[in-house]
């Protein structure tokens, strides 16, 4: 097992790895730009590294500071966390070649799904269900008309390289497709040096629901269930829970089948997400995320187990710690992603933070980095917390949910906090009844702030 681990992140993630590696007997390092100095992850961690100035450029994302880190501390590997350098296969081949183990995929397996298209083929390959769309990249605008008659309208234009709905147009007509392909064309270029892009079958009302598994490199591989993240603003996630209000049992079993037969096949280590468009009954694969996600906590609230710590003993070269058959889904879970915005534009909303209540009681998580008095800075995202909340039920975990909420108190600067309280009074959401449109409708007709 590793003695030391540097942890390549910032947030209340970091400070999510320093307490597994805690738990563990691991010595921790965080590295910080000197934006943040005060944050809580380089207050708890057991030493802490200053990589940079306050652009993550020049930072966080500064591969040579990090691994200088690693030589000044004696750190044997790195974990990043989720963002930043986290799915960079480039990243952890430099990882590899100074001797360092990096705590997740490899970069051949990053690099098969980091590409949108190759990974759609891939998991076809495997047997896992797509979305109907385009063999490959869309290269002109006459191969796009074709492309897009050929699957029939609406249709979705997305870059190979893309993520997070950056370079990512909705072509509802034949009329739409040239404005549609040149923008998500030219966005791709700009957001990643990479034009192109291909073409998918635009769904009316799906899910987004999103299968969790965890591999050890040595060909054992298990899920753990399925989260939905429906309720989404600009394709980015809002609120996740898990199990998914509209997945059975059995439907569950046999699609968390078909993604752990996957990665076993590919031989994956370490925690990876495989996401799925969800419709009338039938899964159409989207992307696999090669890394944590944000919303893992609500696995772990329902199935019982320590992802991070798992993360860290797979990358040390340990089997799984769990099977398959071990695996029981034990209630209902519920994450909402607390950000420094102000509604109902969602600005940014940094500043110093005069007063902080985390709530608690039975059932309820609060992952956060922030504390009374600190300064919550400009230059990364906005996301300042996730309170996860643990029930017998959806029921019992939407009334939890309600009750945290109250408790909650962060004063000096604006969150998105509001939502949450206003959704909790919705119909659709109270019954689970709503789709990845949902919440954009929504905000388009409530009255927040």
């Amino acid at each position: 097992m590793f003695e030391k681990i540097l942890i390549a992140n910032r947030g209340e993630i970091a400070l999510r790895v320093v307490r597994a590696c805690r738990e563990m007997g691991i010595l921790s390092v965080a590295v910080h730009s000197t934006a943040d100095a005060d944050a809580m992850h380089v207050r708890m961690a057991d030493e802490a590294v200053c990589i940079g100035p306050p652009q993550a450029s020049q930072s966080y994302l500064h591969v040579p500071s990090l691994i200088s880190a690693c030589e000044i501390t004696g750190a044997e590997a790195i974990h990043p966390g989720y963002g930043f350098l986290s799915e960079n296969a480039n990243f952890v081949q430099v990882v590899a070649d100074h001797g360092l183990t990096f705590i997740g995929p490899t970069a051949e397996h990053i690099r098969l799904m980091g590409d949108k298209i190759t990974a759609k083929e891939t998991m076809k390959a495997l047997g896992v269900p797509v979305v109907p769309g385009s063999d490959g990249g869309v290269p002109d605008l006459a191969t796009a008309r074709k492309v897009a008659g050929d699957i029939g309208y609406p249709v979705l234009v997305k870059a190979t390289a893309g993520g997070g709905g950056r370079g990512m147009k909705l072509a509802r007509t034949p009329m739409e497709i040239e404005t549609a392909f040149q923008t998500a064309r030219s966005e791709a270029k700009a957001a990643f040096g990479n034009d192109e892009v291909y073409f998918e079958k635009y769904l009316g009302k799906p899910r987004h629901i999103e299968v969790q598994v965890f591999g050890d490199g040595q060909g054992n591989a298990v899920h753990l269930g399925e989260r939905d993240c429906s309720l989404q603003r600009r394709h980015q996630k809002v609120l996740e829970e898990a199990p998914g209000p509209v997945i059975d049992a059995a439907t569950r079993q046999k699609i968390g089948r078909t993604c752990a037969e996957a990665v076993s096949k590919i031989n994956y280590a370490g925690a990876g997400t495989i996401e799925f468009l969800y419709e009338n009954g039938e899964f159409y694969f989207i992307e696999m995320n090669t890394r944590l996600q944000v919303e893992h906590p609500v696995t772990e609230a329902i199935f019982g187990v320590d992802l991070v710590r798992e993360q860290i003993r797979v990358a040390a070269g340990l089997p799984l710690s769990f099977t398959q058959d071990g695996m029981r889904v034990n209630g209902h879970a519920i994450e909402v992603r607390i950000n420094a915005e102000k509604v109902p534009g969602f600005s940014p909303s940094p500043g110093r933070i005069t007063a902080f209540h985390a709530p608690g009681g039975l059932g309820v998580r609060m992952d956060s980095a922030i504390y009374d008095g600190y300064a919550i800075p400009p230059f990364y995202d906005s996301l300042i917390g996730k309170l996860i909340v643990h029930g017998r039920d959806r029921d019992e975990a939407l009334a939890r949910l309600n009750r945290a909420l109250g408790e909650v108190i962060v004063d000096g600067i604006d969150t998105t906090l509001p939502l949450f309280r206003a959704l909790l009074a919705e119909p659709d959401i109270l019954s689970g009844r709503y789709d990845i449109h949902w919440l954009e409708h929504w905000l388009d007709q409530a009255r927040l702030g």
